[in-house]
């Protein structure tokens, strides 16, 4: 079921991103959106403190617990390619796990390497990303992880 939402979700992204790419020309920029993102569930919030400059607030759960994200992301235009940039930032995080090896917290640091888009002629943006991440905590997860990240699809205010 997971992965069938996450194909159905791809193939809108691509449909709506290549039925719009023509008439993007002079794409609005956005201040803040909120929606989901996927991998794995998460709520997530992006707010632009400057024109170039946003902070992103994630909250993930699924079952082995929950962890709460924020980043700050350095955002770049790509030319010919209007609605769509590139970012790039740090970030942090806290965690806090359940598996049947046992219950803990954790706190790391973030990194985020992404695509940003918004559909001019709608209230949506999609984004595509990699969050690498160093945790440090006890019974689980210490050390790297580059498991986190995803596709996010967020309502523009």
């Amino acid at each position: 079921m997971k992965k069938n939402f996450l194909a159905v979700a791809l193939i809108l992204m691509i449909g709506i991103g290549s039925a719009t790419a023509q008439s993007n020309i002079g794409s609005h920029d956005y201040r803040t959106a909120l929606g989901v993102k996927f991998y794995p569930g998460a709520v997530s919030i992006k707010h632009f403190v400057t024109d170039k400059n946003a902070i992103e607030g994630i909250g993930y759960f699924w079952n082995r617990g929950t962890r709460i994200t924020g980043l700050y992301e350095i955002h770049g235009d790509i030319n010919g390619a209007p609605g769509l940039k590139w970012y790039i930032g740090p970030g942090a995080h806290v965690g806090f796990y359940n598996t049947k090896y046992g219950g803990g917290s954790s706190v790391g640091v973030d990194g985020v390497l992404g695509l940003d888009y918004k559909i001019r002629e709608a209230p949506i943006n999609l984004s595509l990303d990699w969050q690498p991440s160093f945790e440090f905590g006890n019974n689980y997860g210490n050390g790297f992880n580059g498991n986190w990240g995803g596709l996010a699809i967020r309502y523009v205010f």
